[in-house]
């Protein structure tokens, strides 16, 4: 992304506004490193004003005061600049709130028509084709295809359905067919779209720890340059060189790292956004800031790695029997299972040339999860049922049947493949083996070699028996499998990896993951899951898509190394700015140190007005890497930190040099 790009549709004056309303002592007071800086701007403006009124040279601390001036409004609209960027996004998504209503069922039945500010936690509401959902919640009766394009902008429309893993629902978004109920899960302040409002606007956003951490150093740094720059004073008069308050503060501003201070704020606020942009709602900072320190990614198996509903995808008939036969008796079996799993037999046998129709006179059994199995009863006498392996072992022996070993071996044949087997029988007869695979999503396999490259472990959880989750696993492209999973190990599984010192991200969308999605460091909730899975985890991704976790590190990374990288060049700058200020402001007091002074400033005076002009550009120029953030490239930790020690060190070292010499020449020339 091109500066031009991240600086298009920004308006000068606005922004030159904002940043003024920005020097109120309230607001620098949040930024220590700035604050200083504005303090030294108002002495120097101060003995500007006095010098004038004694008739003694004040031209040159008026200048000193414009860009200390210049360098806190920079400071200021690097801030303003990044938060500009999400406005827009949150007055778009305000509007969509507004003047929402809904239709709340009382406990007597009727309906009300009321504002969606007055809904409340575990209300009834009622919602039709063609109207706009007016708060979150979980669909509780009927189903309806939905238009979430006011949140993910995403235009093709989704199915929710009550009863489901997908039945969750979002304020703003509109429902395109049928008509739902829907139980409001959040009170008004506390919905999706609060909470998307709320990540881009800066005066609701907290400070991550790291953040913290960094400015209390910063505040460290500058109160010890504070010190240095005062002890300069007494050595300046016993060299016979005495230091104004004015160049004293102007030293100071070079010194500390007012660089990475004026651009912290902005490096948050666009990692934030960054976000955002990736359709990901985050309830804090910290979480998007953790994302880039993790070692090992959990990841639930079914509606996460795979699809979620299985499909049925082969008929294996036992030696014997006809396939027309097997596909025949595993669709009349089929046709009381409504379960995705059974519709996707039914499609697949149609498909397969199979024409038999459900007889009006049969007894048709529904499948449930106690009997395992579905079936149907034929005015003829034919029993056909369909069902798990040990379900039709009981059904065919109960029939006097025998139970063949061949069947083990289908069942083994199609389980080593990933596949779930389902087992046919007609009467006393195994026919065969119905194979349902979990689908795996659309590059997931390559999201999985990226995180590999980033440094991130990848776990697969199931509940799937062992060979299952293996061949899985290994077409999924992940490092590890856990099977036979209940949610008690998965939460246990989280808990020993943090013991050893990991930070883990736990991916999921069913209720089930909830223990799961609160314990982890980072717990990343699908926005198609249900809204307990929602709740529990510190991200939301409103794609529901399960690679969305590479992006998340990505974002999490290179906002650690944005700030890492740019922290390196502001201090790597103090450095060179002490070893060029310093000899021009001694040399004619003592002409040994002009072998340090290499640059050979004009004088003194020019030398301090050129090191603290470039302190001043050097903030508007860095705006760009703060906002679009320092490319992340795979590797390790060591690898990155020489890189940035590399360019940005030795960058923030060199830089000043000649850049300050440039300034000083057309100092010299203009005066």
């Amino acid at each position: 992304m091109s500066s031009r790009s991240l600086l298009s549709g920004i308006k000068p004056f606005p922004l030159f506004l904002e940043s003024c309303k920005r020097l109120a002592p309230w607001a620098l007071a949040r930024n220590p490193v700035m604050m200083v800086v504005a303090i030294g701007t108002v002495v120097t403006f101060a003995f500007a004003l006095w010098h004038y009124s004694q008739g003694l040279p004040w031209r040159l601390e008026m200048v000193l005061f414009l860009i200390l001036l210049a360098t806190v409004l920079f400071a200021n609209g690097a801030e303003a600049l990044a938060e500009s960027r999400g406005r827009a996004h949150a007055n778009s998504l305000r509007a969509t709130r507004q003047n929402l209503t809904a239709r709340r069922r009382g406990a007597n039945g009727g309906i009300d028509e009321i504002s969606a500010d007055a809904l409340r936690r575990g209300d009834l509401i009622e919602v039709e084709a063609g109207e706009l959902i007016p708060a979150d919640g979980d669909i509780v009766e009927g189903a309806a295809t939905i238009n979430e394009s006011a949140i993910t902008g995403e235009s093709a429309p989704v199915l929710r359905e009550a009863g489901t893993d997908n039945s969750s629902v979002s304020a703003g978004t509109k429902v395109l067919t049928d008509r739902i109920v829907i139980k409001v899960s959040n009170d008004p302040g506390d919905s999706l779209l609060d909470r998307m409002i709320a990540l881009v606007e800066s005066a609701k956003r907290q400070r991550t720890p790291n953040e913290l951490a960094l400015s209390v150093l910063l505040a460290a740094m500058t109160l010890i340059f504070l010190v240095v720059v005062t002890a300069l004073v007494p050595m300046g008069d016993f060299l016979g060189a005495p230091l104004s308050v004015p160049l004293l503060v102007a030293l100071l501003v070079c010194l500390i790292p007012t660089t990475i201070g004026g651009l912290l704020p902005a490096i948050g606020i666009a990692g934030m956004e960054r976000a955002l942009r990736a359709n990901l709602v985050a309830k804090s900072g910290k979480a998007v800031e953790v994302a880039g320190s993790i070692d090992t990614l959990l990841l639930d198996k079914t509606g996460t790695i795979t699809l979620g509903d299985r499909r049925a995808t082969a008929f294996l008939p036992l030696p014997g029997v006809e396939q027309s036969a097997l596909r025949e008796a595993a669709c009349l079996a089929s046709f009381a299972d409504p379960t995705p799993e059974g519709r996707s037999i039914l499609t697949l046998a149609l498909d397969q040339g199979t024409t038999v129709a459900a007889n009006e006179h049969a007894d048709f059994i529904e499948f449930s999860a106690h009997t395992r199995l579905s079936g149907a009863d034929l005015p003829e006498g034919r029993q056909v049922r369909k069902g798990a392996t040990d379900a039709i072992r009981r059904f065919v022996e109960e029939q006097g049947g025998h139970y063949p070993r061949t069947t083990d071996g289908l069942v083994e044949q199609v389980a080593s493949k990933g596949a779930t087997p389902l087992v046919v029988a007609e009467n006393h007869q195994v026919l065969g083996v119905i194979a349902l695979s979990d689908v795996i999503k659309p590059g997931i396999r390559e999201r999985f070699a990226r995180l590999r490259e980033a440094g991130v472990r990848t776990v697969m959880i199931t509940g799937d028996n062992p060979l299952t989750a293996a061949a899985i696993g290994a077409e999924a492209g992940v490092d590890d499998v856990v099977a036979e999973a209940t949610p008690e190990r998965k939460l246990a599984l989280i808990r020993e990896e943090q013991r050893k010192g990991r930070l883990v991200a736990m991916m999921g969308d069913g209720t089930n993951d909830a223990p799961a999605l609160a314990q982890a460091d980072l717990g990343l909730a699908m926005n198609s899951g249900t809204q307990a899975a929602k709740e529990a985890g510190n991200i939301v991704d409103l794609d529901s898509d399960p690679g969305k976790l590479l992006e998340v590190v990505e974002i999490g990374k290179q906002l650690l190394i944005t700030r890492g990288a740019l922290t390196t060049f502001s201090l790597a700058n103090d450095v060179a700015k002490y070893f060029v200020i310093l000899p021009a402001l001694f040399v004619v007091s003592l002409p040994s140190l002009g072998a340090l002074n290499l640059l050979e400033l004009h004088s003194p005076d020019s030398a301090i007005l050129s090191a603290v002009l470039f302190n001043a550009l050097i903030i508007p120029a860095l705006i760009p890497f703060a906002l679009r953030g320092v490319r992340v490239r795979p590797g390790s930790a060591d690898a990155t930190l020489r890189r940035n020690l590399l360019i940005f060190g030795l960058g923030g070292l060199l830089l000043p040099f000649p850049a300050i010499k440039l300034i000083d020449l057309a100092l010299a020339w203009m005066l």
